[in-house]
């Protein structure tokens, strides 16, 4: 199910939805956007809030619920099909993991992103995800290898076919595959932290990363594991980060990307 959002573009003066019409009251100018929360595939045993965390989270995750998105417990009981009451513990959880923001009059909203916060969570981002590959290089194997090949030749036609959720979970799972192979890891959870936390804006920005992203690091990480090069590696995980989300997004922020 969808359910229309009003995004108010200048909140001068209040804005009443009336079923599917708008009215619109002195200089207010706003748009109409679909929220839009796939189905996920999850553990088939797994409690009703459980499966609407693991779906909701999902949804902001790959980027589909936009920055600034203002929601509420009824809506996304629409928007899901289903009672609030499996939705509260649901926004509770990502409310405390940051990907969504209280608001007063019982209302949230899905965090825009500011200048000072974005440099913080790709800095974040390379450390952890640079950490992860280190330990998890001595486990790795050629058959985790080959199946990382096939999810990056499959990243590959997504962004071709600009199929942008596709070409986001594809690119989500090359790197969780690589991280996981580590039997003692404890950084993923930490990791789709800082991806649930950017999910949002790098919806924003991943149309433009060709802009930057001039050189296939994913080829890199592939090579620099065949050939167990730890140097070679930490070098593509955090060229894949700053040219891809990271000089992306700050010139989406500021104009005036780090060069």
């Amino acid at each position: 199910m969808e359910l229309l959002i009003l995004f108010a573009l200048k909140t001068q003066t209040s804005l009443r939805f009336l079923g599917k019409r708008t009215v619109r009251t002195g200089k207010m100018m706003v748009k109409l956007q679909t929220l839009n929360i796939p189905e996920h595939l999850g553990d088939a045993d797994a409690t009703d809030q459980e499966s609407v965390y693991v779906r909701l989270r999902h949804s902001i995750m790959i980027g589909t619920i936009a920055p600034g998105t203002h929601l509420t417990m009824r809506g996304l009981a629409d928007a899901m099909g289903l009672s609030p009451t499996p939705i509260r513990e649901a926004v509770r959880r990502l409310s405390s993991e940051g990907a969504i923001e209280m608001l007063p009059n019982r209302r949230m909203t899905v965090p825009a992103m500011t200048l000072d916060r974005f440099e913080e969570l790709v800095a974040l981002k390379i450390a952890l995800e640079v950490h992860a590959a280190e330990r998890a290089l001595p486990y790795i194997s050629d058959i985790v290898i080959e199946q990382m090949r096939k999810l990056d030749d499959d990243m590959d036609q997504a962004l071709i076919d600009e199929h942008i959720d596709t070409l986001t979970i594809l690119n989500q799972e090359f790197h969780r595959m690589l991280y996981q192979v580590n039997p003692n890891q404890v950084s993923v959870p930490a990791i789709e932290s800082v991806w649930l936390q950017l999910g949002p804006f790098q919806r924003q920005v991943v149309k433009r990363v060709n802009e930057f992203y001039k050189i296939d690091r994913h080829k890199e990480i592939l090579s620099a594991l065949r050939s167990r090069n730890v140097a070679s590696l930490v070098s593509a995980i955090e060229s894949d980060i700053r040219e891809g989300i990271g000089r992306s997004g700050r010139r989406l922020l500021t104009s005036s990307p780090e060069t």
